[in-house]
């Protein structure tokens, strides 16, 4: 099934399997993502009228409110940025520019495009890295070669190696025994680019964007001798490598080559003006009035310079003209101290659809231990596996890693489920440093365990401090 038509139901549910609880984010992120699909379906003259109702997530720190937004533009396949707000205060009177944060997603869209336009040429590029390969091997019309470990064979003594078969048939029959794997382990001489130190020159805090492009003209000039001098150029170097390894480059090498980078631009401009995500993080920090001096002023000003990026404007990329009248923007906060009010009128309007998320309970944490794809669990048991220890983690034990999480963050500062981090990896210490002298046994993880391991630890102020 194409992502980009998942209806909301089946949207939450696929977060589901990710996130656990916060059911009003994900069904108002799950209406924003299908409004998007809806918008292409309308008149031509209605279309643009439509514009992206846009959303803050309200809520404590690893509560889920990144994830959703991470895991929803990758399920849509749309170009993904994260910023956070506290960063454009740091540098000058209002801080970075803010259109830089526009320059990302194009980046990360072109990067997206890219990569599945690579993915799309994959076939026609493994076959021309075969071609080469083979040519490297001597199975080349009229060409000699037999590989490294056959001229090695010769310098050794140990006889003259036998002469691959010319013509159609010994290149065929070189062929198969390439895709099947028999000729790996032998050596050849192949030439690939080669992505050297970039050229990055000294600039001020903010003109990073004018450093990149800097970089980016002088890896365009070629082998000249001074810029291979300072780093940049396009090199290609004779490598000996392993005819697996050979492939793999010779392949990554093709696609790139073969990839028409004039349609990937236009396809990944597109993608950014019409399906890009921006998350934008600890907006919550610029919250604020003008109060006429101190940091107030900073925080307003960064405001002020967000506000035409949300509504729509266009913003000057190196590929081009980006609208960002369609980006959808997700803000979040936990505005501990501040509300959504503090925020000045006009940027309020820009965000309509406000959801707040729920701290985590102890039940909470049990299910975020046990029931995601990518839970801590299932991760630290497959860490572990690569080692030979059978890592089993029991119901009473994940409750008891739970219980602990939950106290220690009701005790301290709340961290969410990022407490969870910190506590399995203070648990399981031990095993993940004697992993290798623990080869081949069943290590059980239960509440006795867990109690054994971290109650001390958790009932001293002082010492969770510093380790929970």
């Amino acid at each position: 099934m194409d992502p980009r038509n998942l209806t909301p139901r089946e949207i939450v549910a696929e977060l589901d399997r990710y996130i656990v609880g916060q059911g009003s984010a994900k069904r108002a992120v799950a209406i924003a993502l299908r409004n998007r699909w809806r918008r292409q379906h309308v008149s031509a003259d209605l279309k643009d009228e439509i514009l992206p109702k846009n959303i803050i997530m309200i809520g404590p720190t690893g509560v889920g409110k990144t994830e959703i937004a991470r895991r929803l533009a990758r399920l849509a396949g749309a170009p993904f940025v994260k910023v956070e707000a506290s960063k454009f205060t740091e540098v000058g009177y209002v801080g970075r520019d803010v259109d830089s944060m526009v320059r990302d997603l194009v980046e990360a869209s072109v990067k997206l495009v890219k990569e599945e336009e690579m993915e799309r040429l994959a076939g026609r590029a493994r076959e021309a890295a075969e071609e080469k390969v083979l040519d490297a091997l001597g199975f080349g019309g009229g060409a000699f070669g037999l590989g490294f470990r056959g001229a090695m064979q010769r310098v050794r003594g140990e006889g003259e190696p036998e002469r691959p078969q010319q013509g159609t048939a010994g290149r065929e029959r070189a062929r198969s025994q390439l895709r099947a794997g028999t000729l790996d382990e032998e050596e050849v001489e192949v030439e690939v680019a080669e992505k050297g130190m970039p050229f990055m020159p000294i600039m001020a805090p903010g003109m990073e964007d004018m450093a990149q492009g800097l970089n980016e003209m002088m890896s365009q000039l070629g082998n000249n001798p001074l810029v291979n001098m300072l780093g940049g150029g396009a090199k290609k170097r004779k490598r000996k490598v392993k005819v697996k390894e050979a492939l793999g480059l010779l392949a990554e090498d093709e696609a790139s080559r073969m990839v028409d980078m004039e349609r990937v631009t236009r396809e990944a401009l597109d993608r950014a003006q019409n399906a890009g995500i921006i998350f934008i993080d600890e907006i919550d920090k610029i919250a604020g009035r003008d109060g006429g001096s101190g940091p107030d002023v900073s925080r307003g000003g960064v405001q002020r310079d967000l506000l035409p990026i949300v509504e729509g404007s266009n913003v000057n990329t190196k590929y081009g003209m980006v609208k960002t009248d369609h980006v959808l923007f997700i803000a979040a906060g936990a505005f501990h101290t501040t509300k959504v009010s503090d925020l000045i009128p006009e940027l309020q309007g820009r965000f309509p659809i406000r959801v707040e998320l729920d701290p985590l309970s102890r039940e909470d944490l049990v299910r975020i231990l046990k029931e995601p794809r990518n839970s801590l669990v299932k991760q630290y048991t497959a860490l572990l596996a690569t080692e030979g220890v059978d890592v089993q983690f029991r119901d009473d034990g994940i409750e008891e890693v739970a219980r602990i999480a939950a106290e220690v963050n009701e005790r301290m500062e709340n961290i969410g489920a990022r407490r969870l981090h910190t506590v399995m990896e203070r648990l399981l210490d031990p095993v993940s440093f004697d992993a290798a002298e623990l080869r081949g046994q069943r290590i059980v993880v239960d509440a006795a365990m867990v109690r054994e391991r971290l109650q001390g630890i958790a009932q001293d102020e002082d010492l969770s401090r510093y380790i929970l």
